[in-house]
């Protein structure tokens, strides 16, 4: 059986982002892995116009809609802004609708104080439900985030090792049961 493809979008195009750090390292936690294929989108580089908006422009972004296209899930990495998810986040996601449904969606949420951005996931739950996304069990939190990295995005904490595995089996299993569901049952979406 083929490996899952289960690419990664970071959240944030803010400068100085610290999310930037858990992004790239679970990227290559992803990477030991044998029944995952991973990638890391990053906001920052999508070139959004400001002038239009959602699927109709999502032929502009090939590298995202295919990449979707082939996905059997998402991980979704977001920092906490004012209890809620970063503007660029939310315009990403909505370049797509019918290529998400059915496919499972994982979050990690980063912040700079103590919850991890569990706020930031309850705020994306409802929106990605919209999309078709069905929500993984296991998130994976890093409060503190500036003490959990170094400055060259080094993990300090060894913790996060048996964290992420917990998060990316769980992940795994559900996206196998999804990928399984439209290889095998037809639905108006799928099949």
């Amino acid at each position: 059986m083929r490996p899952l493809r289960l690419p990664v979008l970071l959240g944030t195009n803010r400068k100085e982002r610290k999310s930037v750090f858990a992004a790239r390292w679970l990227v290559g936690e992803m990477k030991k892995r044998d029944d995952l294929e991973t990638r890391l989108f990053d906001t920052a580089d999508f070139d959004l116009p400001q002038r239009d908006y959602g699927q109709e422009i999502k032929n502009a972004f090939p590298e995202w809609r295919d990449a979707i296209v082939e996905a059997d899930g998402l991980v979704i990495v977001s920092p906490e802004y004012n209890h809620g998810y970063p503007g660029p986040l939310k315009a990403v996601l909505d370049l797509l609708l019918r290529e998400y449904v059915h496919k499972a969606v994982a979050f990690v949420g980063v912040s700079a104080g103590p919850w991890g951005g569990v706020r930031v996931i309850e705020a994306m739950v409802p929106m990605v439900r919209e999309l078709g996304l069905a929500v993984t069990f296991t998130d994976l939190n890093f409060p503190y985030v500036q003490r959990t990295f170094d400055q060259a995005g080094q993990l300090l904490d060894p913790a996060f090792e048996q964290r992420a595995k917990d998060f990316l089996d769980e992940l795994v299993w559900m996206a196998s049961i999804l990928r399984w569901g439209r290889e095998n049952v037809a639905s108006k979406y799928h099949g």
